[in-house]
């Protein structure tokens, strides 16, 4: 209960970046120092092994080491640790047990690699990670490796009891609204929180209140890749989409263009989301809190022009950065 309270209460959840030096090995200072600039920003969670982290850090040993640092930044706190969680049954039940055996809360759960799978056979895998720890469902969008999944799926889902909250992350309005639908025609609005990772729509989606004839939802929280930078800020625009909630006036909306116009050069939607992590280590590296922006593929790189789109927008919109903050503590954050 009391996770599902937290989750219900509305965090800021990061999802962690992998810190790599130049030989492209794991940085455990910065790895370390990126998860306290998180805790000091007043995220209430942090999602590790996720996206943004870098799918292949399995290929090469780096899943256990990166969540154990994680869990021991955040042994003190009481921070939500999210493990993610992906591919096939037998990889992903040693995940999740892994996940538990450290102490998670809860693990973020990749359908994506179960391409050929039918519902019942989605269920089942799910109920299967259920049954070994909490479970936040994940809708990943399509152009970075995710999979179509529709309202019956989502509506089937929402029965799991152990399932705790969805991250909706299609990038998508009609499916978006087709999973908030799902989650509050099962009457377990109560139990499941919804978790905008609509990178593209972040402070319209918590803004926003639904209904679709049984009562209000919303969005209680973010778990995003957006918010692995400028998170300060990013906590501070939380606050103020709970105190407006159903309230958009023109200087939010204008905002929330704003914060879309930043993530586009983040993200690089331009380019099919290429530069996606790039991007966002780049601001990190230009914060200090990352060396470099590499990736354990060295050939995921900025695209062509995003380096000038990322000083394009921190030119445009310095509310929106948080680097006084970070200048401040960052010798303390790497010590």
């Amino acid at each position: 209960m009391q996770l599902r309270e937290q989750l219900h209460s509305g965090l800021v959840i990061p999802a962690h970046p992998l810190a790599l030096n130049s030989q492209r090995q794991l940085d455990e200072r910065r790895q370390r120092a990126l998860t306290r600039y998180y805790l000091a920003a007043g995220a209430g969670g942090i999602a590790i092994g996720v996206h943004t982290t870098q799918f292949a850090i399995r290929n090469v040993g780096l899943l256990e080491p990166v969540l154990t640092l994680a869990v021991e930044e955040g042994r003190d706190s009481d921070v939500v640790k999210i493990a993610g969680v992906c591919g096939p049954r037998k990889q992903a039940v040693a995940e999740a047990e892994l996940a538990a055996r450290l102490h998670y809360d809860a693990a973020l759960l990749s359908l994506a690699d179960l391409r050929d799978e039918s519902v019942p056979q989605l269920l089942d895998h799910t109920q299967a990670i259920a049954s070994i720890i909490p479970v936040i469902g994940f809708y990943l969008q399509p152009a970075v490796g995710g999979r179509l999944l529709h309202y019956d799926f989502w509506r089937r889902f929402a029965d799991i009891e152990n399932v705790v909250a969805v991250k909706i992350a299609p990038f998508d309005r009609y499916q978006t609204i087709e999973v908030v639908r799902a989650i509050a025609d099962s009457g377990r609005t109560q139990e499941i929180a919804l978790y905008t990772g609509n990178d593209d729509h972040i402070l319209l989606d918590l803004l926003s209140i639904f209904d679709f004839g049984s009562g209000p939802i919303s969005f209680s929280g973010g778990l995003l890749g957006q918010w692995a930078v400028w998170t300060k800020t990013a906590v501070e625009h939380l606050v103020l989409a709970r105190q407006h909630r159903g309230l958009i006036s023109s200087d939010l909306l204008q905002m929330a263009h704003r914060i879309t116009d930043a993530n586009a050069a983040i993200f690089d939607p331009a380019h099919h989301f290429r530069g996606c992590i790039p991007g966002i280590h780049e601001v990190l590296r230009r914060q200090g809190l990352l060396e470099g922006r590499w990736c354990l593929d060295p050939a995921e790189e900025l695209s062509p022009g995003q380096s000038d789109e990322i000083d394009r927008v921190c030119k445009a919109y310095p509310a929106l950065q948080d680097d006084d903050f970070v200048k401040e503590h960052l010798d303390e954050w790497l010590h």
